[in-house]
């Protein structure tokens, strides 16, 4: 059987199957193979991209965490710092308070003890003049040599001590 054109149609079907033997050995050991791996090479950027993305979310969820902490931090510091501001202020004012009771109590002591020592300055010096007069007109009296007025002024003059009178 010849054909027109001479198309053997036993050589076309060969040729067809040929080809199609062909066409699955190059899918079985070329395009499979292939499709495989780039099946799993896209897998393994897409399970790249989705833990980079939870990293991410977890990276910035934390970043809240910790400026949330740090903000409480920073005003526990500040109401800390308040309160020990509050705290000294009220120390300060504790031992201004206790420096001017202090101060309210020596004061009159002070002055107190400086009367006393003045009255017992005077009343020594008051006794002292005393003793020296009675010395003085002692000696005028016992020696009643010319006026006791002069004897007495003389004997001032001299500077004697009632020490050296008494002698």
């Amino acid at each position: 059987m010849n054909m027109p054109l001479n198309i053997d149609w036993q050589q076309i079907l060969l040729h067809l199957f040929n080809f199609s033997i062909l066409a699955g050995g190059l899918y079985l050991l070329l395009y499979r193979p292939v499709k495989n791996f780039m099946k799993k090479r896209e897998a393994y950027y897409q399970s790249m991209d989705q833990q980079a993305r939870q990293d991410r979310e977890r990276a910035s969820q934390l970043q809240k965490e910790y400026q949330a902490r740090l903000d409480a931090v920073g005003d526990e510091i500040a109401q800390r710092r308040a309160a020990a501001q509050k705290e000294l202020e009220q120390f300060r004012a504790q031992q201004i308070d206790a420096a001017q009771r202090e101060a309210g109590e020596i004061v009159p002591r002070a002055q107190a003890s400086a009367r006393r020592e003045h009255e017992k300055m005077l009343s020594a010096a008051s006794q002292e003049l005393a003793d020296l007069a009675v010395t003085a007109t002692e000696k005028i009296v016992l020696t009643a040599q010319g006026d006791p007025y002069e004897l007495f002024l003389n004997l001032a003059e001299k500077g004697v001590s009632s020490d050296e009178r008494a002698q």
